[in-house]
Parts: C-alpha cells; structure tokens; sequence
C-alpha cells in the first residue's frame, strides 16, 4: 500500500484548471453541457465515465469550480508528477486506495470538489462497474454526486493511452446530483454498497444517455489500461 497521502491544499485548482480549460477550448473544441449541476459552493463529489488519458485534465478544465481528481499514483512520476501534485490532484493506489479516500474525505468535509472516476480503469466508459470509492465517499461526507458523461476522448481502435488530435469535437455533460440516503438501520458495509449500487446505474444512465442524444458513440472494443489493445465487446 502507498504512504498516506497528504491532503492538497485549495491554492492548486485556482490556477491548474485554467489549463485544463486550455486543453478542452483550444487543443479540442469541447462542448459542456450542464455546467448548471454543479454545486458552486459546499461539497461535491464528480464522478465521471473514463475512457483515455485526457479525461481527468478535460473534468479538472471545465468544471465550474476548481476540483481535486483522484489520479493513479504511476502518474505521479517525474515532472508530469510535480505538477499533478503542484494542481493538487490526489495520488491514488488502485490496489489499496484508503490514504486516498482518506484524503479525499478531507477535502470535502473543508467544503471543496473532489473528481473521481468509478470505473478505476479506462476502457470502454459505459460506467456498467464501479469501485466502491466513490459511494464511500458519498456515505461518510454526505456530499451530493454529479454524473458526467465524457464522450469522444477514445474511439474505437484507439488505445486507453491515445491523446486526440488537435481540434476533436469532445462532449462532457453534467447530470443533476445524485444525494445518498443512507437506509435506516444500515451497516457501514451494506451503506456503501446500496450507495455503489445507486451511484453505478445513476452514472450509466446517464452516460448512455448523453451518448444517445449527442451522437458521440461510445469505443466498441475494451483494451486494458497498459494502452494494450483488447477484444472487441462480445469476443
């Protein structure tokens, strides 16, 4: 498991999504949709499909407010790691996550966004898994959830580790918050799980949605997070 992780400080996301902005508007023409969603002030936890490497740098851009998104820790190497640790992103180890989530807990609970994506992989992003991190963030912050639909990062045949090409049409789409009630008389574990559940089929929908109305398909194939390729859906 990785050393814990140190919270980030809110000084990061004021100048790094202005990056990210750069990216999303002038590298890629990107539509945003449902920027209303957002919470401006409080908690807010967003979890997004994940299909290629642009997509946390894209959330981080076009969120109305600046956000601390759960990374995998390999990212955090070298200068591309200096500066993901400078935006204040969170390094996470996607074989025991809880400095992590811990980390994450405290950003919320001080009143800041986290970004996270469910999936843990990138690869097709139709949201049909999800870790549980997420849920146990909503439970233990009690912070809403927004869905976000991110569409036309990957097409098929391109891998996980492919960047798009200058001035690709991306789509990314806010849903309304997702709040968490946890059932009476509930475990911690069985809390989390029935919030898994919820979250898991709320950020489906609404990715297939989103898909449906913009005409951005999803990748038909689903090739490892190596950047390996992988078998095509059903083979």
């Amino acid at each position: 498991m990785s050393d814990a992780v140190r919270v980030p400080g809110a000084a990061g996301p004021r100048w790094s999504r202005w990056v990210g902005r750069f990216l999303a508007r002038v590298v890629w023409d990107t539509r945003v949709v449902g920027r209303e969603h957002v919470p401006r002030t409080g908690p807010v936890i967003l979890a997004a499909n994940h299909l290629g490497v642009v997509d946390g740098p894209l959330v981080h851009g076009v969120v109305p407010r600046g956000t601390h998104i759960l990374v995998k820790e390999e990212m955090f190497r070298g200068p591309v790691g200096a500066v993901l640790r400078a935006a204040g992103q969170i390094p996470v180890d996607r074989t025991g996550g809880r400095p992590a989530l811990a980390a994450a807990l405290a950003v919320l609970r001080r009143g800041d966004a986290v970004g996270i994506f469910p999936e843990g992989n990138r690869g097709r992003g139709d949201a049909s898994t999800a870790r549980a991190g997420v849920a146990w963030l909503a439970v233990n912050s009690g912070a809403p959830v927004v869905p976000v639909a991110v569409l036309g990062t990957r097409r098929t045949g391109e891998s996980v580790g492919h960047v798009p090409g200058a001035r690709r049409r991306l789509h990314i789409e806010f849903g309304p918050p997702v709040v968490i009630e946890r059932p009476a008389g509930a475990s911690g574990r069985a809390a989390v799980a029935h919030a898994n559940d919820v979250l898991r089929t709320a950020l489906a929908a609404h990715v297939l949605d989103v898909s449906r109305r913009s005409g951005f398909a999803l990748p038909d194939d689903v090739p490892d997070d190596r950047g390996e390729g992988g078998a095509h859906r059903g083979t």
